[in-house]
């Protein structure tokens, strides 16, 4: 196995760190560096041209898609670095595969949430039924929308900087579509009030609320891991968030009681989960191959063949935790993408039908980046580098991973019911299969999310035009 190299694998976005797993030596966040061979990323100023020159010299050297950079581009024309960068990947974007995977963000913003989830906001997601009516699809804890009273099944109905300023969402959206809405929610700021009209089962009412720092919370401590009691056997239940380091401990104790209780069936509830830390997705593996051999491989992260010394592989390592699935229900929806992604085909040759995605078809995410910086300017680059395949070498699945999956149930994003709840659509969905019980395949063809979002089966996040680190990750979360 080559030198490994910590990554990041999330919605739109790979981390390449020092050490291993991507953490590296750095007990508080994963450290940027440039993989092996490469330069170290500085320039002599942090002008706009200067960002714009190192951007396009990184690309050349570790874009996946080098045939379809553009021999020359100038970048006079563009007003900012992402303008460039999205110019110079067009082309890649145009053929489905770069959709704007390949983009610059901060450095310290991106550390922050990495290692402890760190964001601000209100600490809700929200999406857009089949009508354009608002919904929270889920709150988080500790955050200002779950202390308001506002949580899972919530409609937003108007949004305002108060209540006399209230515009309803249905005249947003006639205004500027989803982008609309996000600009009537405002950017992150710790401190921005914004007053709300609700509607729950309490009725309809104005809740204000702040913007605030919180530290996100990958695994539910409402209802993120619990054993749940299905015709008489058990099953176990984790939903996890996003792969970020302080989900590793979480897990741990989830699949702690998992074996403690002798569970063997698993539904992972992947919803919205738009990825993450490599190094979690691959500890959340050997968590399910306890009956794995030490060189059954789970991932292979493969460069372009000059930068093949970079390749790596990840091999089974089974945890005193471990637990031996015989079936695996993974729900998904257009939100799970990438290191999500990354469960369901890690685990795909060695349990092929007792595996099933449950929901809609996943966003279409094979692919990874490694992170350039250019610390002075708190550039990181986050630059597609490497297909990441299977240990049958199964990848490319760029229309979603229904392509490759033996099994499949449609289901609903059940917003009357709580995640995990055995009422809920998809979670029933999924104890069905783990029964044995019949079902109905997902049907359709490609989808994904675009930066403005996309409709799937009755349900669109509001993901921005140009979504922050949090939000790349954690999609339709503000």
């Amino acid at each position: 196995m080559g030198k490994r190299l910590g990554f990041l694998l999330s919605f739109a976005a790979l981390l390449s760190s020092c050490g291993d797993g991507g953490g590296g030596g750095d007990t508080s966040a994963p450290v940027a560096s440039v993989p092996t061979g490469g330069s170290t990323g500085t320039t002599s100023g942090c002008t706009l041209r200067a960002r714009q020159d190192w951007a396009a010299a990184q690309l050349k050297e570790w874009y996946l898609f080098p045939e379809t950079l553009p021999t020359s581009l100038d970048p006079t024309p563009y007003a900012t670095v992402s303008d460039y960068i999205d110019a110079l990947t067009a082309t890649a974007r145009a053929q489905g595969r770069d959709r704007f995977f390949t983009y610059l963000t901060s450095i310290a913003e991106e550390n922050a949430f990495n290692s402890s989830g760190s964001t601000a906001g209100f600490g809700f997601r929200i999406s857009f039924d089949a009508s354009n009516r608002l919904f929270v699809m889920e709150s988080f804890e500790g955050a200002p929308a779950l202390a308001a009273g506002i949580d899972r099944g919530t409609e937003i109905i108007a949004i305002g900087t108060s209540a006399s300023t209230l515009q309803n969402v249905s005249t947003l959206l006639a205004s500027g579509g989803s982008q609309a809405v996000n600009d009537a929610i405002g950017p992150g700021t710790p401190g921005l009030v914004r007053v709300f009209r609700i509607r729950d089962a309490s009725g309809t009412r104005d809740v204000t609320v702040t913007k605030a720092n919180y530290d996100l919370q990958p695994v539910s401590p409402r209802y993120g891991a619990q054993v749940i009691v299905d015709r008489g056997r058990k099953v176990g239940y984790v939903n996890l968030r996003t792969f970020i380091l302080s989900a590793d401990d979480q897990l741990k104790a989830a699949f702690a009681q998992f074996s403690s209780q002798g569970i063997t069936d698993v539904i992972i509830d992947l919803r919205y989960n738009g990825g993450g830390l490599l190094s979690v997705a691959e500890y959340f593996g050997d968590l399910l191959g306890k009956n794995r051999s030490s060189n059954d491989v789970f991932d292979t992260l493969a460069f372009r063949p000059e930068k093949a010394s970079n390749n790596s592989t990840h091999k089974f390592t089974a945890q005193p935790e471990s637990i031996a699935p015989r079936r695996i229900a993974f729900i998904g929806t257009s939100g799970t993408a990438s290191a999500s992604e990354l469960m369901l085909n890690g685990m795909l040759p060695y349990l092929h039908a007792n595996e099933a995605l449950i929901g809609t078809n996943t966003y279409g995410k094979p692919v990874g980046q490694i992170a350039v910086d250019n610390a002075p300017c708190d550039d990181r680059f986050r630059i597609i580098a490497f297909a990441v395949q299977n240990g049958a070498g199964q990848s490319g699945y760029f229309s979603g991973m229904k392509s490759l999956m033996e099994a499949t149930c449609a289901a609903a994003d059940d917003v009357s019911h709580p995640m995990g709840d055995p009422l809920e659509a998809s979670t029933k969905s999924a104890l069905d299969y783990l029964a044995g019980q019949s079902c109905t395949p997902i049907a359709g063809g490609a989808n994904g999310i675009t930066p403005e979002g996309t409709r799937e089966s009755g349900q669109e996040l509001v993901v921005p035009n140009r979504p922050n680190e949090f939000q790349r990750i954690m999609p339709g979360s503000y």
